[in-house]
């Protein structure tokens, strides 16, 4: 069996010898042009060559949640593209999300600005009932940040594409139930994979359904968001403020209004980080369980690019 590994912008040294320790039996190779055929190849963001040269590829493996970047390429018909499903990512995302609501809802950045200068004040305590939170995307990183937010009673909600079932989540499917569920959000989590459908719902018409006051955390990818349109409604008075750790841009330029608005709290996608190690465990055995023929969890459906 032999395994190439590529990814952009992450050292590769770590990874192949980690999956080589993993897979003893297997010869573990990172990717260069003119590499020998392979079986399988772990992957971030790789060029289109390494999958023009690997046309008998059986599997794709992705070392994080999203595959958005892998279906803008030409992958061979027969190889499977296999995402991660969790390793380690959704409890970073539940703490980060679950962080940025409690600010919110307990005012912090308030406080922030009032201490910085030299301001001792308090607020009037909000009332939790009158905080629902909207999640947008019931996956796996969906339904851990759903299970965690409600460990601190605030109601939550879900919209997802097709029905779902969550414990504790009253749960919204499809556009005809898309709107009832912004209405009823004080505060919209976008965790939602990228697709053609999904490219830049987070827009005026959406943003403008949330209620008066409403908050937007996205920590999906920034092609989600129309970042004018969000600009406009914070400075409206629509939106009391928003949490993003995604941009289309990455890092903005330092022109870019995100830096410095008052009502952002901006940060370098660090909401749910790969954890190397988790990770290789978990591609080795999906590799090992491709080998025996056995399913294999994680497998995207490329027609809905997720």
């Amino acid at each position: 069996m032999r395994i190439l590994f590529s990814a952009t912008a992450t050292k590769a040294a770590p990874w192949v010898s980690g999956l080589q320790a993993a897979l003893p039996e297997a010869e573990v190779a990172e990717w260069a042009p003119g590499a020998p055929q392979a079986d399988h190849a772990v992957v971030w963001a790789p060029p289109q060559q390494l999958l023009d040269e690997q046309p008998a590829l059986q599997g794709l493996f992705n070392i994080g949640a999203g595959v958005d970047a892998l279906m803008k390429l030409r992958i061979p018909p027969q190889t499977r593209v296999v995402r991660l499903d969790d390793a380690g990512m959704s409890v970073q995302m539940a703490e980060f999300v679950c962080h940025a609501v409690i600010r919110h809802f307990r005012e912090l950045d308030a406080y922030e600005q009032d201490i910085a200068q030299g301001r001792w004040s308090y607020r009037k305590p909000r009332l939790r009932s009158e905080f629902t939170i909207g999640i947008m995307g019931l996956g796996v990183l969906g339904a851990r940040v759903a299970q965690a937010l409600q460990q601190f009673e605030f109601p939550v909600l879900g919209w997802s594409r097709s029905p779902k079932a969550l414990p504790g989540v009253r749960c919204y499917a499809g556009q005809a139930q898309f709107g009832d569920f912004l209405a009823a959000s004080r505060v919209l989590v976008c965790l939602l994979p990228l697709t053609p459908d999904t490219e830049n719902i987070l827009d005026r018409d959406t943003l403008g359904r949330l209620p008066a006051g409403g908050y937007l955390i996205n920590v999906a990818r920034g092609a989600h968001l129309v970042e004018a349109d969000l600009l406009a409604l914070l400075d409206s008075g629509h939106l009391a403020g928003a949490t993003i750790d995604v941009l289309r841009e990455e890092p903005p330029p330092a022109a870019h209004p995100f830096w410095r608005h008052p009502k952002i709290a901006l940060t370098p996608h660090t909401s749910a980080r790969t954890l190397r190690e988790e990770s290789i465990a978990q591609i080795a055995g999906k590799i090992r369980a491709m080998a025996r023929g056995e399913p294999v969890a994680g497998v995207v459906d490329r027609s809905r690019g997720y």
